[in-house]
């Protein structure tokens, strides 16, 4: 349970945190910050809260004086273990892939830090004869109430479990690293067992885009992470995205940043 959940005091100790398999949970109370997340950058005030569903996918942090936050980094795991019966986890997930940041009403603001700072208090109650299941039902309804936050805020249709499945499974694909080697829509589909079109039109009615946005977004983060390493040469990059020459590689480039390689390494973005 200590792994599961853990209360961050400090977001600048990304050892804490920053991990495979962690989502991480900021709830601005007070002053600024700023970070980067799949090549853009953010800024939060108080009453954002940000949610990061892969932890790995975050830096660049940078917070005013006066910046304080509820912070939380939760194992994906312990979560998915959950008995939460409602496919808006896998929907809510893609979307926060796209804006990891809600800006929270007065009274949502409210409701998300009472649960959180009950949560945290609770963590130390240890000799509670029911303890671990005292902790998952109250993030449970922590969960539930983001869910409940982010689709009054958000145009998303709801899906079926089957629909839900084969997103999960989709992403978990992306998430494992297929798209260093395999970009091609049929090569998931098939994998997957259904046809390019249906993956497409699942991806698309749960968040609004085709499966072939995901694959290019996967690929296009991890691109982009070793373009601003100048001591790592194009052709290598090329090479470990299996491109079968640099002119190829820059023509992808170029077609979905708007710049060629060694333009958007000059940059240095």
């Amino acid at each position: 349970m200590e792994d599961n959940i853990l209360f961050i005091d400090n977001l600048y100790d990304y050892g804490m945190w920053r991990q495979a398999g962690r989502v991480l949970h900021v709830l601005c109370t007070a002053g600024s910050m700023s970070f980067v997340f799949q090549d853009v950058r953010y800024n939060i005030a108080p009453a954002d809260y940000v949610i990061v569903p892969n932890a790995l996918l975050a830096s660049g942090f940078s917070g005013s004086a006066d910046f304080a936050a509820v912070a939380m980094s939760l194992s994906e795991n312990y979560v998915t273990s959950m008995a939460i019966r409602s496919n808006y986890g896998v929907i809510g997930h893609l979307s926060l892939l796209q804006n990891p940041v809600m800006r929270l009403s007065g009274h949502d603001f409210r409701t998300c830090l009472e649960g959180m700072t009950l949560l945290r208090s609770r963590l130390n109650d240890k000799g509670h004869m029911f303890f671990e299941d005292m902790i998952s039902s109250l993030l449970t309804v922590h969960i539930l109430d983001l869910y409940d936050i982010h689709a009054r805020g958000n145009d998303i249709k709801k899906v079926s479990e089957r629909s839900a499945s084969l997103l999960r499974r989709f992403i978990g694909m992306l998430y494992r690293g297929d798209f260093v080697a395999r970009r091609d829509l049929d090569y998931y589909a098939s994998e997957l067992c259904v046809t390019p079109h249906y993956l497409s039109e699942v991806c698309r009615k749960a968040c609004g885009r085709p499966a072939s946005y995901w694959i290019d977004r996967f690929t296009l983060n991890a691109v982009t992470r070793l373009l601003i390493r100048k001591d790592v040469p194009l052709a290598a990059v090329a090479e470990r995205f299996g491109f079968s020459s640099l002119s190829y590689f820059s023509r992808y480039v170029q077609k979905r940043l708007g710049k060629s390689p060694s333009e958007y390494r000059k940059d240095g973005r």
